[in-house]
């Protein structure tokens, strides 16, 4: 007989528990989106002490991965939606690494007064820019936030399931 109260009250938990899903799904998607975004941008140039190189001083690019990810779950079907994304233009050269090539720049030029380098779209002058460095390594911060979501969506369900079966 006992067996059978048992039996019984573990089906009323799981029945409880199959009605939460959703809601769990969602607290952790969103929960696991947000903690991504914050690793992406930590691992964005500038970094604490690095203020080298082109567009690094803004921070523009860090503070794009928080206005253009979608943090706020979407139910799909079956699925939990959220989006980490950087939408501007030069982030996947930053994340992924690019080639830097010697290339000629028309109306780029040194002023002989001045000696600095100006830009005159107009003039009818340019000279040939370019890098010692032939590849730039990537930064890969969304696989950093990836493995941060991937992380805490496994810790946060775990989390989830445990409290749903007590």
């Amino acid at each position: 007989m006992s067996f059978t109260v048992n039996l019984q009250q573990r089906i009323q938990q799981l029945k409880k528990a199959k009605a939460d899903i959703p809601k769990v799904l969602t607290k952790v998607a969103r929960d696991a989106t947000i903690r991504a975004v914050e690793a992406a941008t930590e691992a964005t140039p500038p970094t604490v002490g690095d203020l080298r190189g082109t567009n690094t001083r803004s921070g523009e690019l860090k503070q794009h991965w928080i206005t253009d990810s979608k943090t706020e779950p979407k139910m799909a079907g079956n699925s939990v939606e959220t989006e980490l994304c950087n939408n501007l233009d030069y982030s996947s050269y930053v994340n992924d690494g690019h080639r830097m090539d010697r290339h000629f720049v028309p109306g780029l030029y040194i002023n002989e007064e001045s000696g600095l380098l100006e830009y005159d779209p107009s003039a009818d002058v340019g000279i040939v820019v370019g890098t010692k460095t032939k590849y730039v390594k990537g930064k890969f911060m969304a696989d950093k936030g990836k493995q941060v979501y991937e992380h805490t969506v496994l810790s946060e369900l775990d989390k989830q399931v445990q409290e749903l079966m007590e």
